[in-house]
């Protein structure tokens, strides 16, 4: 790490210097080393200090927080009391008058059409190039591969195609299609022939049906594009602003097993599914170093200028992988249709915690990665902008950047700060650089408004997410007693009003066709058939958008944006009251006795989770991956799960819920269970039976130094011994 090269009054680690200066800005124009660095250098003078300070404000609140808590031991705790204190201390901000955002040229889809939203780790090449890949899916090849589908009574998947599972999946389809674009007096499941006749206008598109009648769509204006040639012929359908394709095998000597179940030879339906993709440098993402930070960056860079290709091996052959070309149509007047092939890809930005030792400033401190990261990936977004690139990803220019990890509206307006310092040094126009504000520290939340306010002319984003948010919320509120189990906090009041409080917010800040509000995870990618019966929810709550683990799990949440449309959802929910600051802020408490099997088998899901995870980012350097939970069901789990599970240990060691002995001795139960679990995996290094390894150590540290760690974030002890592990 010694080897340094010192450019703009910075130290910049060889790797990236070179990535930088060798392979970002040859191409680009109106840019060059000299100057870039030293606007750098400029940037990194002016806004370290004010990070700083702004993280010092973070630790001042905690410690005035915990005072307040502790003076008031084991009495109930008086809201109005409280809001008073926390609007004392700043912590709570008075809310100014009603305004509507602002911001200009954002592509629609984000501003306008609702839709599914990947995250993906951008330092695995192959699961970010999947994920721009995941803007258009299979629903065939999806229903055949999930339990949507039971595997009993002869429908299992097996090795060969199976027909009558095939069937299946084609009944489930057109069931499908009778939603999306219904036909007139008409089932699809009647249908015989799906048929493009010439008509005075153009095209059009109708049906044959099994009676001998004929059909069109219910709404005829749906259909909007068609594609014929290469042994198949496609039709194209927009419903509440996405399309889909009905894909008619044509071939006369087809081998495509699913079209030959159905007359009319129907061999899928194609989704527009992930319409955005946040390639992520954060949750996911290990990066500990400069060449762990170089990779972040290198595979950005290729996903700009549409040249990352991925080679692996797929059922014993070589398969190469590349960005998918945009989709090429006809209309039925005629015209020509072109969409994209590609999912808007926005960069997720670490936060304002931590350092990274890949840039140094003169006298040696670590630069902040959270200014580091808006320099470079901006920067390298110039590809997009300047079209460098061999596919357009922004048609409006912009470059789209969430934020996480934002405490309150000072810091909302920092990373602003930031952001227009960038594009003075990029040279690019103001408010270029969009922002998404994820709503998931406690701070944010109830200032949810006034950190809108600080963006307004940048915001393309809002979101809420369980996990972190309710990490933060046990380390804001440890010294006020202990915790509930986690799947109880889960159904508290505090928590459905923080999800309304965000929609209702956004809304009232005019976000509604000019940005996404956002909600959570679906944490289990094997479990298809619960998640299409209930992440529907997250749309009739008002979300235009909400996470997917999986390129499948895309397409089939795609679904549900052509059963709902948010638009309405939205309109329909401007009308209601706000959810309730008061709600929010309470506290969920333990309010009743635990007994000892409860305890443990509280202790023991915490321990495990946390265990299955930190083995894999500490060894393998793998900071989102399937972990299996202590029954064995595929979580998708990335550094918020981790947080929640060690601030709740932490709080419940805090206040003698349990016993340092006790954890100890629920750790090592556990870390035989994820041992096992982890049997197949050749790279994998056990836990048991010493319990001395790096990984068992910091798992460990997170819950016993929990209390003491900034804000609860696992961040500061991952990467100290990430770090070590990987220099000694």
């Amino acid at each position: 790490m010694d080897d340094r090269i010192s450019a703009g009054g910075l130290q910049i680690s060889r790797c990236l210097f070179e990535l930088i200066s060798n392979d970002v800005l040859p191409d680009l124009d109106n840019i060059d080393a000299e100057t870039f660095w030293h606007d750098f250098g400029d940037i990194v003078r002016e806004l370290a200090p004010l990070n700083k300070q702004l993280l010092e404000t973070r630790v001042k609140m905690q410690e005035k927080i915990d005072e307040w808590h502790k003076s008031r031991h084991n009495q109930p705790i008086d809201l109005q009391q409280y809001k008073q204190f926390l609007a004392k201390i700043n912590y709570l901000v008075e809310e100014g008058d009603d305004f509507e955002i602002s911001t200009q040229n954002v592509d629609d889809e984000i501003a306008r059409i609702a839709g599914p939203q990947l995250v993906v780790p951008v330092n695995n090449a192959r699961f970010a190039l999947n994920a721009a890949n995941s803007r258009w899916g299979s629903l065939f090849d999806a229903f055949y591969g999930v339990d949507i589908i039971d595997e009993d009574h002869g429908l299992e998947k097996g090795v060969a195609f199976n027909n009558k599972r095939g069937e299946k999946v084609i009944e489930l389809g057109l069931t499908f299609l009778d939603q999306a674009i219904p036909l007139k007096d008409a089932s699809h499941h009647q249908v015989f022939d799906y048929l493009l006749l010439t008509s005075g206008y153009g095209k059009k598109f109708e049906v044959n049906l099994e009676n001998g009648k004929t059909a069109e769509l219910k709404n005829p204006e749906q259909f909007v594009g068609y594609r014929e040639g290469k042994g198949e012929q496609v039709f194209l359908f927009k419903n509440n602003g996405l399309h889909l394709e009905i894909l008619i095998d044509t071939a006369a000597d087809s081998n495509i097993p699913v079209s030959k179940l159905h007359p009319s030879k129907i061999k899928d339906i194609i989704l527009e599914s992930a319409l955005t993709t946040i390639q992520d440098c954060e949750d996911s993402v290990t990066a500990v170093d400069a060449e762990d930070k170089t990779r972040v960056y290198r595979t950005w860079l290729r996903l700009m200028r549409g040249k990352l290709k991925v080679k692996f091996k797929k059922k014993g052959k070589i398969v190469t992988r590349k960005p998918n070309q945009n989709r090429l149509y006809s209309t039925p007047q005629g015209d020509s249709l072109e969409l994209p092939g590609r999912s808007l890809m926005l960069i997720r930005n670490v936060g304002h915690l931590m350092t990274n030792n890949a840039i140094l400033t003169e006298s040696g401190d670590e630069v902040p990665e959270g200014i580091m990261d808006g320099v470079i990936t901006s920067l390298i977004a110039l590809y997009d902008i300047q079209g460098k690139g061999k596919y357009q990803n922004s048609r409006t220019k912009s470059v789209y950047i969430v934020k996480p990890k934002m405490h309150g509206s000072e810091e909302v307006a920092f990373t602003s700060m930031l952001f227009a310092k960038i594009e003075d040094a990029l040279k690019l126009p103001r408010n270029t650089l969009k922002v998404g504000i994820m709503d998931e520290e406690r701070r944010t939340t109830v200032n949810l408004k006034e950190c809108i306010r600080a963006v307004k002319d940048r915001v393309i984003f809002i979101n809420t997410g369980f996990l972190d948010r309710t990490g933060d919320e046990i380390h804001t509120s440890m010294e006020a007693g202990p915790f509930l189990p986690k799947n109880e906090i889960k159904n508290q009041p505090c928590i459905k009003a923080y999800e309304d409080w965000n929609v209702d917010n956004g809304l009232n800040c005019g976000l509604q066709g000019k940005a996404q509000i956002g909600k959570g995870m679906w944490t289990m990618p094997d479990l298809m058939a619960q998640m299409l019966k209930q992440k529907i929810d997250h749309l009739n709550m008002g979300a235009n958008c909400a996470w997917v683990p999986s390129p499948t799990a895309a397409t089939l949440h795609a679904m549900h944006y052509h059963q709902v449309d948010v638009n309405q959802v939205q309109n329909q929910l401007k009308s209601r009251l706000r959810a309730s600051l008061d709600e929010i802020l309470t506290i969920p408490l333990l309010n009743r006795s635990l007994t000892e099997a409860e305890i443990e088998r509280e202790l023991e899901n915490n321990a495990h989770g946390i265990l299955g995870y930190v083995v894999r980012w500490i060894d393998q350097g793998i900071g989102c991956s399937k972990v299996p939970d202590i029954n064995h069901v595929g979580l998708m789990e990335d550094r918020a799960t981790l947080r929640i599970s060690s601030q709740h240990i932490a709080n419940w060691l805090h206040h003698k819920i349990c016993t340092e002995q006790q954890v100890v001795a629920v750790y090592k139960r556990m870390a035989k269970i994820v041992d096992e679990q982890n049997t197949a995996d050749p790279l994998y290094h056990n836990l048991a039976p010493d319990y001395t390894g790096t990984a068992f150590k910091v798992a460990l540290d997170l819950v016993l130094k929990g209390r003491e760690q900034p804000s609860g974030y696992t961040e500061p002890l991952l990467h100290q011994y990430r770090y070590e592990l990987k220099h000694s």
